[in-house]
């Protein structure tokens, strides 16, 4: 049993840099979400628009300190399928017990 000790493994990974790049983003996404959850007008669109902002930091979280982005692309497919489904069960349920009613 041979391993390869001579560091080509991980090529392509981020430096610690673009790891604190991608925290500070992470960290202004999250005051904006806050922002918006004290902005009364938006209402019912408030749901959406936190929707999106939540998904796009996961997305973030599991490209970069989860490793989908330099993994195989079989490992992000079943990652965002898992995903895609919960969103709709979620979604489906809302409907279900008539939240949007």
């Amino acid at each position: 049993m041979s391993q390869d000790l001579s560091g080509d493994a991980h090529t392509g990974h981020p430096t610690a840099g673009q790891y604190f790049r991608i925290a500070v983003i992470l960290c202004v996404i999250t005051a904006v979400e806050v922002g918006i959850f004290y902005l009364e007008f938006l209402g019912h669109w408030m749901i959406p628009i936190l929707f999106a902002l939540s998904t796009g930091k996961f997305a973030l979280v599991a490209m970069y300190y989860m490793h989908l982005k330099f993994d195989h692309k079989l490992f992000t497919y079943m990652f965002v399928a898992g995903f895609v489904l919960a969103a709709f069960v979620i979604g489906f349920l809302l409907i279900l017990f008539g939240v949007y009613t």
